[in-house]
């Protein structure tokens, strides 16, 4: 698979190679505060990213690096996962670092969708946000996400088809520049 293109920034398919990146930003505490604890070491990223690449072969699931599109500059990730047949998705492990463009998240969270509804197929997404995580409730609200319950730490939120063909008709302009 090619690169997927925003206009500011591309997505990648992560290797293994990637664990070191990628490592950096899971114990980076400024921006670990609201995602899952990593226990483990660099190597064991590797070993993980390894196998993760045998569930992707598969299309069980795929893990982006997200790049700056004129350098190929790392400034983050991104993760598809939980397929639900060809129904659903959940998408997350979704980190962007100090380098990013101040479109980056818009366009990472369009381009994982366009992935997802346009060259996948699925009809809708799922996801979890911690509830202490008051900027990326915001984004996803603001972006369209339907808020579908809580428990004690997180909200829950879906993405449709529909919320998506909105998503780029209204934000457009910040995506393609047109």
């Amino acid at each position: 698979m090619d690169k997927i293109k925003g206009k500011t920034i591309q997505l990648r398919l992560a290797s293994p190679d990637d664990a070191s990146f990628i490592y950096s930003l899971r114990i980076d505490e400024k921006l670990n505060e609201h995602i899952s604890k990593i226990n483990g070491t660099e190597i064991q990223q590797r070993e993980w990213l390894i196998k993760y690449k045998d569930r992707e072969k598969i299309s069980e699931e795929f893990y982006f690096i997200i790049e700056l599109l004129d350098s190929e500059v790392p400034i983050g990730t991104v993760r598809l996962y939980g397929f639900l047949g060809r129904e659903k998705f959940c998408w997350g492990s979704w980190i962007l670092n100090n380098n990013k463009t101040r479109t980056s998240a818009i366009e990472s969270a369009y381009l994982v969708y366009q992935y997802a509804f346009e060259y996948i197929g699925f009809d809708s997404a799922y996801f979890q946000v911690d509830k202490k995580n008051k900027t990326v409730t915001s984004f996803h609200e603001k972006t369209g996400a339907i808020f579908c319950g809580e428990d004690d730490v997180n909200n829950n939120y879906e993405f449709t088809r529909t919320c998506y063909e909105q998503f780029k008709l209204k934000f457009n302009r910040i995506i393609n520049g047109k």
